[in-house]
């Protein structure tokens, strides 16, 4: 199967109301932001989105909010891993029924699988949606699984729409190996905002860029930079966002980002308990700070 998408990811935020009900009207203005600055694509329901608190039909509807608001100007990969296989199978067939552009899937979370039984699963959904792309997301810290590089070769003997990896363990090296395992046909995306540099640099296909929420025309600039070539423009770059994520706290602390959102003129609400939101004094003191340290316009 050919997929190709390379650039800027956003695991958007999911916006709620002041009810703290899911605001599927506040999905297009936060969409149209993105693709605005030039992000490559959109990757709702993930860590970044709090898709682990909201219901299955409260992701079902983000998904069907978020496709709806690109309208096909960007891809969109829906993150559909649940923690059992029935409900990964059913919210990845309802994202390509939708029309999303792929799906991505993070282990079963919780409890601990051995490789047969992530093979099974994973084999599984991909047989459930033969004609959609799916990439793999790995994310041990809160799956409580890791995706080998010898699961992935040998889910690509059973699952030929696998096309990629999403990676958040912060192994460059593993997505390099299993690049250079697949003679380059394996997608792979680094997760961390401050890799971005080494990974253009190891060859990958892009990133996925929680940051990307609160500056998105930062961390195109740097990978447009780091695939150009332009090291020095890339390095000074990188220290911007590496600023960005010791004020943000690298995604830690979700209701900074939505405050900084709302101060950049797209409100998308606060975060859903027991996430707890920013206190309104660090609030300020961060959104001052990006703005003094240029990382952001205004």
């Amino acid at each position: 199967m050919t997929f190709h998408l390379r650039g800027v990811i956003v695991p958007i935020v999911t916006p709620f109301d002041t009810n703290g009900a899911l605001d599927t009207a506040a999905v297009r203005p936060l969409v149209d932001y993105l693709i605005a600055r030039g992000v490559a694509g959109l990757y709702p329901g993930g860590t970044t989105g709090e898709g682990f608190l909201l219901s299955l039909a409260e992701r079902q509807a983000l998904a069907e909010a978020v496709v709806a608001a690109a309208g096909g100007r960007v891809p969109v990969i829906v993150q559909t891993g649940c923690i059992t296989t029935a409900e990964t199978i059913a919210l990845t067939q309802h994202a390509q029924a939708i029309g999303a552009d792929g799906a991505a899937m993070i282990p079963p979370y919780v409890y601990h699988h051995s490789d047969a039984a992530l093979l099974e699963h994973y084999a599984a959904v991909a047989a459930s949606v033969p004609d959609l792309p799916l990439l793999l997301y790995n994310f041990p810290a809160i799956s409580n699984n890791t995706i080998t590089v010898n699961l992935v070769l040998e889910l690509r003997r059973h699952a030929p729409n696998i096309v990629g990896m999403k990676d958040s363990s912060g192994s460059l090296e593993m997505l390099v190996r299993l690049k250079s395992a697949t003679g380059g046909a394996f997608l792979a995306y680094n997760g961390g905002d401050g890799q971005v540099l080494m990974a253009v640099a190891a060859g990958l296909d892009g990133c996925v860029s929680g940051n990307g929420n609160v500056a998105p025309e930062l961390m195109v600039a740097l990978y447009n930079a780091a695939t150009a070539g332009d090291l020095a423009q890339a390095r000074f770059l990188q220290q911007r966002v590496n600023q960005m994520r010791d004020l943000l706290g690298d995604g830690s602390d979700l209701s900074l980002f939505k405050q900084m959102l709302a101060r950049r003129g797209v409100p998308v609400g606060d975060v859903r308990p027991p996430l707890r939101r920013a206190e309104f004094a660090v609030v300020e003191q961060r959104w001052q700070a990006l703005l003094d340290a240029g990382a952001l316009d205004s």
